[in-house]
């Protein structure tokens, strides 16, 4: 096969773009094979995995993560701790406005306000998470998963993908809870209550032993990307792969770490189909859910 110049039309759809990717080179290449590996996913009802590290809802994402579950694109979520209470910013009524790199940081923190990157959010909004989930904390009684947790969100916020999760019964894991606000909020307000991580250990190690195909996307790597491939050591491994990453295998982080490296522990199976594209998260997530809305429509999970 050679390489196919990308023509453009006018009107030409987004999954029209991707097929076009899929006959060029690079990274548009492996995001075409991407699509189209999430898609054969799809088709053979794989049970799917998403893992989400990296300021993924400050970037916008947070809707793109409730159509991923509606569609039925994917059948769990693992993500970090920022990304629980950046959700439930979202949910409470809080913007991460449109910001710049370009500012006096220290003058920032006189007005209360916290940067990501080129963007913005109010020290308001995490006096607002502080209100719900001490309340929230308050209440519950017993051991709980970080799943579970997410549920008891869910429970209480409709405005958030965390609602839909709970109504679905698909599980949202964050492993790295403790490791943000919110840990700090459940160690002062959460006195009759105790994070079982063994309980998500569990729940995720049942998930991963299914007599299925079983698939998984990264979005970014770290925590997320770890706490659902070790899973498979005591299962036969992922029978798909896909990742998005920006970081490079050569200086031997998890982020960065191919998926290749992933056979060799017995993560994925040897025979396993995967790809990694090298792109920021927030340019190619969107782009492969429109190719798989386009193409696929809906699943039933």
């Amino acid at each position: 096969m050679r390489v196919e110049a990308i023509r453009t039309k006018k009107d030409m759809k987004v999954s029209e773009l991707l097929e076009a990717f899929s006959s060029s080179a690079f990274n548009a290449r492996r995001l075409g094979e991407a699509g189209k590996l999430w898609k054969k996913m799809l088709e053979e009802d794989a049970f799917i995995f998403l893992t989400v590290a990296g300021a993924m809802v400050p970037a916008g994402m947070r809707r793109i993560f409730k159509d991923l579950i509606s569609l039925g694109f994917v059948n769990s979520i693992v993500l970090t701790g920022a990304n629980f209470v950046h959700e439930i910013c979202e949910a409470l009524g809080f913007f991460h406005e449109i910001g710049s790199e370009k500012v006096n940081d220290a003058e920032l923190a006189e007005m209360d306000v916290n940067r990501i990157y080129d963007v913005f959010i109010p020290t308001s909004a995490f006096i607002a998470v502080e209100e719900f989930l001490s309340k929230l904390f308050e209440q519950l009684s017993g051991s709980f998963s970080s799943y579970e947790i997410v549920w008891e969100v869910g429970k209480r916020l409709k405005d958030s993908f965390f609602n839909l999760a709970f109504e679905k019964g698909v599980p949202v894991f964050c492993p790295t809870l403790h490791d943000s606000i919110a840990g700090l909020h459940m160690m002062i307000y959460g006195k009759k209550m105790m994070l079982d991580y063994k309980k998500d250990i569990e729940k995720i190690v049942d998930l991963c032993s299914q007599k299925r195909k079983m698939g998984i996307v990264i979005i970014g790597g770290g925590v997320p990307k770890n706490f659902t491939l070790q899973a498979m050591l005591l299962s036969v491994g992922f029978d798909y792969a896909i990742q998005i990453t920006t970081d490079s295998p050569h200086f031997g982080g998890l982020s960065g770490a191919t998926l290749e490296e992933a056979k060799s522990w017995c993560k994925l199976k040897s025979d396993a189909k995967a790809v990694t594209v090298y792109c920021d998260a927030t340019i190619a997530l969107p782009i492969l859910v429109c190719y798989l809305v386009d193409s696929v429509g809906k699943r039933e999970i």
